[in-house]
C-alpha cells in the first residue's frame, strides 16, 4: 500500500532540507513512500533547492501551485499523487514521523477513509503552543465540535491522513488559506465518510517562520464553518 506525503511549501529556504533528509530516513520504515511537495509560489529559493535535493531521488517530486493560496497547493498536491494514501505534513516538522507511522497502521488497520490525530487528548504532548493561539484554538475547535456533534477536537491542525480516493470525492476545494485543514475533515464528517481518532504529539518549530496569521484567517475560518454547515443542512434535508 503506498503512501504519498503532501507538503505545501512557502518561503521555507532554512527549514525545507532539514525536514526532507528526514523524510529520507523515513522511508527506510515505509518503503513504498513518495514526497510531493507543492510550491506555493515561494520568492525564495525554496524551489531550487527542493529541485536541487531531489535531483537522484524519483520519489521526491515537486510541483509549482498554479493558483497561489494554501487551499489551492493541497488541491494540486492531492491530484498529482499516485498513492492510496495521502497524508498532509506541513514542512515545519511540528508533527511526529512517529505519528505519521502510527496514522499509516491504522488507516490500514481500519480500513477507513481517515486518520484524524488530536493533540488535546490525555495521552498528547504539546510542546511551545503560543498560549494566546491555544487559548483561540480550543475555544473554536470546541464550538465546531458541539455544532457538528463530533467527538473530535482538532479540525484545524493540518496533519492527518487520508484514503485518495475519498478526498477526490470532496473536490473541489472552496478554502484558500489555513481553512482548509478544516473544511477536509468536516466534508468527511458531514459526508459520513468512516474515520478514526488518535492521539499525537506537537511540538513548535524550531527553524523559519510560521505563516499563520490569526488575524487575517478569522473570516476565512467563519466561512468554512457556514459553507460546511450549510452543505450538512442540505444533506439532512434530501434524506
Amino acid at each position: 500500500m503506498s503512501l504519498s506525503i503532501i507538503i505545501p511549501v512557502y518561503n521555507e529556504k532554512d527549514q525545507i532540507k532539514n525536514t526532507l533528509k528526514k523524510l529520507v530516513e523515513f522511508k527506510k520504515i515505509i518503503n513504498d513512500l513518495y514526497i510531493i511537495i507543492i510550491d506555493d509560489q515561494s520568492t525564495d529559493k525554496t524551489y531550487y533547492i527542493v529541485k536541487k535535493f531531489a535531483k537522484r531521488k524519483k520519489f521526491i517530486k515537486i510541483y509549482s501551485n498554479p493558483k497561489k493560496g494554501l487551499g489551492s497547493a493541497i488541491e494540486t498536491g492531492i491530484r498529482k499523487s499516485k498513492s492510496k494514501y495521502l497524508s498532509i505534513f506541513m514542512s515545519d516538522m511540528s508533527d511526529s514521523l512517529k505519528d505519521l507511522k502510527k496514522y499509516y497502521k491504522l488507516i490500514q488497520k481500519n480500513n477507513v477513509d481517515a486518520v484524524f490525530g488530536t493533540r488535546f487528548s490525555k495521552k498528547s504532548t504539546v510542546y511551545g503552543y503560543p498560549m494566546l493561539k491555544l487559548f483561540l484554538n480550543r475555544i473554536f475547535n470546541n464550538f465546531v465540535r458541539i455544532i457538528f456533534f463530533s467527538k473530535y477536537n482538532d479540525f484545524t491542525n493540518a496533519f492527518k491522513i487520508y484514503n485518495r480516493k475519498s478526498l477526490l470525492q470532496l473536490m473541489p476545494i472552496v478554502s484558500e488559506n489555513f481553512n482548509v485543514f478544516l473544511e477536509l475533515p468536516l466534508k468527511i464528517i458531514v459526508r459520513k465518510y468512516s474515520y478514526t481518532i488518535t492521539s499525537i504529539n506537537w511540538r513548535k518549530r524550531t527553524r523559519g517562520s510560521s505563516k499563520f496569521e490569526i488575524r487575517e484567517l478569522g473570516s476565512m475560518y467563519l466561512f468554512t464553518l457556514l459553507y460546511c454547515l450549510f452543505e450538512k443542512i442540505l444533506l439532512n434535508k434530501k434524506k
